[in-house]
């Protein structure tokens, strides 16, 4: 039976980089020893990092001579603090846009940063609790935050933005679960952080993409937590995720060799014009976004019924269609389908979701 692994993260990744990984294990590039064993004071680590921070910044159209890439630990959550540490360094005032969960765990981390202004100057959360759109962007006064800060896509509910705040304030964003799967003018950016365990490489590396001017601007942080320290020591203050920077080359190979971000966003907005087009004209089955901000990675739906839904989780794990349940915060269903998921795997959810329907009038 073919499966296909609809998990929201750590999430499926592209078939042939498993089989690279799986040939490679044992002995990593004629070493005799597997990726797990290397130094990461090796060459053979120093080439892997250094091929994938050059893969990262090509594939974003993004300069070196501007732009550094850390590949750091701690996940997505770790930056919550580590990036108004390093960054709300001027006025002492951050500003969030709140289009979900991470966005409020965002909030809600830095706030706890002794000294800190967070100001949410803008939510789409309705009055149920849900998010189901992005907001009107706010017109910010000049030079009044360090940065304005954005979660591009609402992995949770489905949402995701399309068009960027116009505003002179810095522009940062949590990228982690549409990172290099959906095309955005990067250089708009002054930081972009991402959990790579959706869309890039196994759970326990998270990227850090900076524009080099945000680097010494503050001193007697924690080195750990100090991005200029992690720049100046190449993410390798301590023994960084070998395995995972490895996977993640891999899979920026395979993007770079699939056409790169642009070709790439077509096929991830074909498989999910192919899912909202059979959830639209379903008579069971239901997405509650706003189609004008639907996340092309993550699609929640649901029947309205909770019974009804625990028996299509259970029934289309049985068909091989994996890690369909819903956010435990919303319930129902929820498909991702990240880079890595085929066209043909969303094929056989569309297939089973019609066959469910007419068996359950």
């Amino acid at each position: 039976m073919t499966t296909y692994n609809f998990a929201a993260g750590p999430a499926v990744l592209p078939h042939e980089v498993l089989e690279k990984v799986q040939k490679e294990l044992l002995n990593f590039n004629n070493s005799n020893m597997s990726i797990l064993e290397i130094s990461h004071r090796s060459a053979l680590y120093q080439d892997v990092y250094k091929d994938a921070k050059k893969r990262v910044l090509a594939l974003m159209k993004l300069s070196a001579d501007e732009y550094d890439v850390l590949f750091l630990g701690g996940g997505a959550t770790l930056q919550f603090t580590m990036l108004p540490l390093n960054i709300a360094n001027k006025h002492h005032k951050a500003a969030y846009i709140n289009t979900g969960h991470w966005s409020k765990r965002a909030i809600a981390e830095a706030k706890k940063i002794p000294g800190l202004t967070v100001d949410t100057v803008a939510s789409s959360e309705n009055k149920d609790g849900t998010f189901t759109t992005i907001p009107e962007f706010p017109d910010l006064p000049e030079d009044t935050y360090d940065y304005l800060h954005i979660t591009t896509n609402n992995t949770i509910m489905g949402s995701a933005y399309y068009d960027l705040p116009e505003t002179s304030t810095p522009l940062v964003a949590d990228m982690s679960s549409n990172f290099l799967g959906q095309e955005y003018p990067f250089d708009k950016f002054d930081l972009i952080y991402a959990g790579a365990q959706k869309n890039l490489a196994p759970a326990g590396l998270t990227l850090v993409i900076l524009n080099k001017i945000l680097l010494g601007q503050v001193e007697g942080l924690p080195d750990m937590l100090d991005y200029t320290a992690q720049s100046k020591k190449e993410s390798a203050l301590n023994t960084p995720p070998v395995f995972q920077v490895y996977v993640a080359d891999l899979v920026l190979k395979w993007l770079e060799e699939k056409g790169g971000v642009a070709q790439i966003a077509k096929e991830n907005k074909h498989k999910a014009d192919l899912l909202y087009d059979y959830l639209d004209n379903s008579k069971l089955f239901k997405n509650n976004v706003d189609p004008a901000c639907r996340s092309l990675m993550n699609v929640p739906f649901v029947t309205g019924n909770k019974d009804l839904d625990a028996k299509f989780v259970k029934e289309a794990t049985e068909a091989g269609l994996l890690n369909l349940k819903g956010h435990r915060l919303v319930g129902g269903m929820r498909a991702s389908i990240y880079n890595a998921m085929t066209y043909e795997g969303v094929k056989a959810l569309c297939a089973f979701l019609q066959k469910f329907e007419a068996e359950n009038k």
